[in-house]
């Protein structure tokens, strides 16, 4: 096939091609590394683009297949990775200029388990400072999202979204603390997954916050979010946080339909009045869809959701701020202005308010797991508004403002981190202006199946995945 035509295949279906060596690793890479120069630059998701060792592992990989050593659907799929993850030999920033130098001995355990899988490394990509939120500046560029390059592409896997969404990349590594993958996600039009916490290690990762951290992919199908997670998925001795349970073989689920499922929808979630109108249309048509296909939905209530957002700012804020002891102290100047004030707000937050947000999201991860145990799948919009301008300047200048950084779209990624339960954010459809929206699909801890599983039947049925950004 014509070279320049692979970056456009799903990840799935480029590694039918590579397995049956109708395409081969190296010119997958090479398809890739020809189309960075061209487009990145309107874009800046890449920090690191590693082309030299990606043609070498794509050589490897090549002759692994021709002598039958095929391991898997990862296998010569070139990806990248956002600059929060430890890679051995390659600079690693957190996107910060604090970390401009640093290049780590080893590599994370996510990265490990891709090289065992066969992956191809294209790069690694732009993000907000260590994963902290919405910084205004960034060092190696703003990334810019390819629907529209004066939006967010979402935060703080920027550049994973980006990248991702602009077919730079057959699939991407995010992490999510509060919604960094479903966000970007659902501002760029892709699959994103966090899953459960603990299910996918975090040994060698940029930490913000201990007991909320989770790696997970950002891919442009569901099939290929899924075996993106396949492969990195599992126990891990270095993080005594993973779980060691199996890690099911989430393809085998993908087809099985809805038929009968119980889903439950947080209708006031979608019914707020901070929701964009046009958000709540397509959700609502999502939704109905979704019954179209067999599922059973009913309406659930989850008192605490509302405060969902102030709960997780407060957790988090008080754990980043302990991670960044010593830089609040003695290079507090070097980070980003919005990133100080996360940073002193935490370290200043009283140790009541920070216990008061401990208990509350126990509270509110009770009943989330409550109405878990009635239906099988609970639903909402990712966000209330779809991609957000690129802001003009940074700091917060008014009390509105302030109350929209502790609630607003926030409110809707932050339940299932408080809850640790996997949740999904899938384009569910387009704005006038051309914005993707994004449908969220939550599920019980550890049943990352069944949340693929109906992210499938809707993807199925709809094309809004075979939409490509304007670039």
């Amino acid at each position: 096939m014509d070279k320049s035509q692979i970056p456009f295949l799903s990840a799935t279906d480029l590694a039918a091609l590579i397995k049956t060596r109708e395409v081969s690793p190296v010119e997958a890479t090479e398809a890739y590394l020809e189309r960075i120069p061209e487009i990145d630059g309107k874009l800046n998701s890449y920090i690191t683009v590693t082309g030299e060792r990606a043609l070498t592992d794509a050589r490897k990989a090549e002759q692994e297949i021709i002598t039958g050593n095929y391991r898997g659907p990862m296998h010569g799929i070139p990806i990248a990775i956002k600059d929060q993850v430890n890679t051995k030999g390659i600079l690693t920033t957190g996107g910060s200029a604090i970390l401009k130098d640093f290049v780590p001995k080893e590599d994370a355990t996510v990265v490990n388990k891709l090289n065992d899988a066969g992956a191809v490394l294209l790069g690694k990509l732009n993000m907000s400072e260590f994963a902290m939120g919405d910084a205004f500046e960034h060092p190696y560029g703003r990334p810019h999202n390819p629907w529209d390059l004066s939006r967010n592409p979402g935060t703080s896997s920027s550049g994973s979204g980006a990248a991702t969404s602009a077919f730079l990349c057959a699939t991407s590594l995010g992490e999510d603390t509060g919604g960094s993958i479903r966000g970007p996600a659902s501002f760029c039009g892709l699959v994103g997954i966090r899953p459960s916490w603990g299910r996918v290690s975090r040994h060698g990762v940029l930490g913000a916050s201990w007991s909320m951290d989770q790696v997970g992919p950002i891919s442009r199908t569901v099939s290929d979010c899924a075996i993106t997670l396949s492969a990195i998925a599992g126990h891990d001795p270095k993080d005594s946080q993973t779980w060691n349970v199996p890690v099911p073989d989430y393809l085998s689920t993908l087809n099985k339909g809805i038929e009968g499922l119980k889903i439950g929808v947080i209708s006031e979630r979608i019914e707020y009045e901070g929701v964009d109108p046009q958000v709540r249309e397509l959700i609502l048509k999502a939704i109905s869809q979704l019954g179209e296909l067999g599922a059973v939905i009913s309406e659930v209530e989850i008192p605490l959701i509302a405060q969902s957002a102030a709960i997780s700012t407060a957790v988090t804020y008080g754990d980043v701020s302990g991670v960044h002891r010593e830089g609040i102290e003695e290079r507090l100047h070097e980070y980003d202005y919005n990133i100080q004030l996360r940073l002193l707000t935490g370290a200043i937050l009283p140790a009541q308010a920070h216990q008061k947000a401990v208990r509350l999201r126990h509270l509110l991860r009770q009943q989330i797991l409550d109405s878990l145990e009635k239906v099988d799948i609970l639903v909402m919009p990712t966000s209330s508004i779809p991609a957000s301008p690129i802001p003009e300047k940074a700091g917060v200048d008014s009390k509105e403002a302030f109350l929209e950084m502790l609630g607003g779209r926030r409110s809707y990624t932050a339940p299932f981190n408080l809850a640790s339960t996997p949740a999904l954010s899938i384009n569910c459809g387009f704005t006038v202006e051309g914005l993707p929206v994004g449908l969220q699909i939550a599920g019980k801890p550890f049943d990352e199946s069944t949340v693929f599983q109906v992210a499938a039947a809707y993807e199925a049925a709809t094309d809004w995945n075979t939409r490509r950004p304007p670039l």
